[in-house]
């Protein structure tokens, strides 16, 4: 993966009209609020929060120097999954290695073909982790996949998109919602919805390596009904592996050193 990570992102999409005057969730038509999170086509022109993620400020750049983020070059490898614990020192390793990893071990995933069947599968993996050390562009990466699905350059199937990271949602540690509850916090749009396995929906987890929730898959319980309320960590863990709302996709970003708080069979993908 190549590129320059970013700071926290905003917002959510979704195809359709808008149901609310709130911030937080973006879909293409007429734009909601201050942090809508993608952009989108409206009266003959682009609105929402398209130059937020259409420009970003580059590491290497200049201060006070943008890039424009369709100007990035961004490319996904399958990698296996490394077993057992990820030390600091096997990412520094990593940092040390990428540039002479040969070309022959690596198959490329074009960005907008992530949730697409890979070659000889009948479905798509519903759960991907992309793996990359710190300034890679994790963040960068799912910025240009919201861009690109808001600008109707791909993805057209996906009906929202919903991104979250770890860092604001370790805020709500001792808070309980449900699951309709959680995204009602963060996308006020969304409160006209009742049925999202009605929908195609993407979650978008940013930065697990942050994440200072329990993360209990062995001891939390079975979690199925999302208008019933129960911890974050719950929520989390059941939408991962997939008992709460098992029609959405999750993508996940993480350090490699973080990737093991997620259990093996929970990721059907690993990309770096």
């Amino acid at each position: 993966m190549r590129g320059h990570e970013t700071g926290p992102r905003d917002g959510a999409t979704r195809r359709g009209h808008e149901t609310g005057p709130q911030d937080g969730a973006t879909r293409r038509g007429h734009e909601t609020g201050p942090r809508d999170g993608a952009t989108r086509r409206g009266r003959g022109h682009e609105t929402g929060a398209g130059p937020r993620y259409g420009r970003v400020f580059e590491g290497i750049a200049k201060a006070g120097q943008s890039t424009d983020l369709n100007d990035f070059y961004t490319e996904l490898f399958i990698t296996e999954r490394v077993s057992g614990e990820v030390n600091k020192e096997h990412e520094v390793r990593l940092i040390e290695t990428a540039s002479r990893k040969p070309a022959k071990e690596e198959t490329p995933i074009k960005l907008e073909d992530i949730f697409k069947p890979l070659p000889g599968q009948d479905q798509p993996s519903r759960t991907i982790m992309t793996t990359g050390v710190a300034g890679i562009g994790k963040t960068i990466l799912t910025h240009k996949f919201t861009l690109d699905w808001a600008e109707g350059k791909a993805n057209q199937d996906i009906h929202f998109t919903l991104p979250f990271t770890f860092r604001e949602l370790n805020l709500l540690k001792e808070k309980e919602f449900s699951l309709m509850e959680l995204l009602h916090h963060f996308f006020i749009q969304t409160k006209g919805i009742r049925r999202y396995d009605r929908f195609h929906v993407v979650f978008i987890l940013d930065g697990l390596d942050e994440c200072r929730l329990p993360l209990d898959f062995q001891n939390n319980p079975i979690w199925t009904d999302v208008t019933k309320s129960t911890s974050v960590d719950v929520l989390l863990t059941n939408l991962i592996r997939g008992d709460l709302l098992p029609s959405a996709r999750i993508w996940i970003t993480t350090r490699p050193a973080a990737a093991n708080q997620i259990p093996a069979e929970c990721v059907g993908m690993v990309t770096e």
